[in-house]
């Protein structure tokens, strides 16, 4: 089980994945880096039974400073409002970004259930708690302020990412990450990631259960941490991916880059057969 098992997706005419759950978050839907265009396309091309929306969908913080709502973001909102209305059971998780959220724990809105966690029970019998992370996140419950000047901080790393990937584009250079790099490199950084998912691990494995999926750090990772399985879905900001469960239970995150990457290369290079796709996202 995990990152590296073979596929076993189901694919019909139309190139739909078929499997049994999905879990997304940090869309980050309402600010610049949210990559609206990819995370259509894969909502789009996955069918799921229940698909868990694991926090920081909408950002709250971005959008109290400043407005952005373009529509490809309003089309995202749009596809999980489809989703639901066609069957699929939506379950939405509030994270810090749009913890006012957590206001209507307990309600539903246009077949979206809003709740503050989740137990999710896999085909082969695991019971995986579903949370966003925040609340193991010592910066985020013990002073605030200084969670938003991270928040800023990582806006203007992304911006700078934004700028150096348009120069290494023009060269025909891939894609990199620049915050990605900071977060695998920088000693501190790496700490406070492993600090977060041994923290979240230990109370999954407390309340009796056999694992957890949660997101917050923006960084995918299938793993066993002291016999208890942690799972992290990433971000559509940078990483682009997502965490699913196959008819038999099997877990497997989904790298959503290298398609988007390659469709957009694709589209600057004038392909016709690209263009029509990305048409229709």
């Amino acid at each position: 089980m995990g990152p590296m098992d073979p596929p076993e997706a189901e694919f019909d005419g139309r190139e739909r994945l078929r499997v049994r759950t999905v879990w997304i978050s940090d869309l980050h839907l309402g600010t610049a880096g949210c990559q609206a265009t990819a995370l259509l396309d894969f909502l789009r091309t996955v069918e799921c039974d229940t698909l868990y929306l694991v926090g920081d969908i909408i950002d709250g913080w971005q959008l109290r400073r400043q407005w952005y709502w373009p529509q490809g973001h309003n089309d995202v909102v749009q596809k999980l409002l489809r989703k639901a209305r066609k069957g699929t059971r939506v379950v939405f998780v509030p994270g810090n970004h749009d913890e006012f959220a957590r206001k209507y724990l307990g309600h539903n809105f246009g077949g979206v259930d809003v709740v503050e966690d989740a137990v999710h029970e896999t085909a082969d019998g695991r019971l995986l708690w579903v949370t966003h992370g925040d609340h193991f996140d010592g910066v985020i419950q013990c002073a605030k302020w200084l969670a938003h000047v991270g928040d800023w901080a990582y806006e203007t790393t992304l911006r700078v990412n934004r700028r150096l990937n348009s120069w290494r584009a023009r060269l025909g250079l891939p894609y990199w990450s620049l915050s990605r790099y900071l977060k695998l490199k920088v000693k501190r950084a790496v700490s406070y990631v492993s600090n977060f998912e041994v923290a979240v691990a230990r109370e999954a494995r407390e309340r009796g259960l056999h694992g957890v999926v949660c997101g917050h750090i923006h960084h995918a990772e299938i793993r066993s941490i002291d016999g208890t399985l942690y799972c992290n879905d990433g971000d559509w900001v940078e990483s682009l991916t997502a965490l699913v469960e196959h008819a038999d239970g099997r877990l497997e995150i989904l790298d959503w880059s290298a398609r988007s990457h390659e469709a957009q290369a694709a589209h600057a290079e004038g392909d016709p057969a690209s263009e029509a796709a990305l048409a229709s996202v």
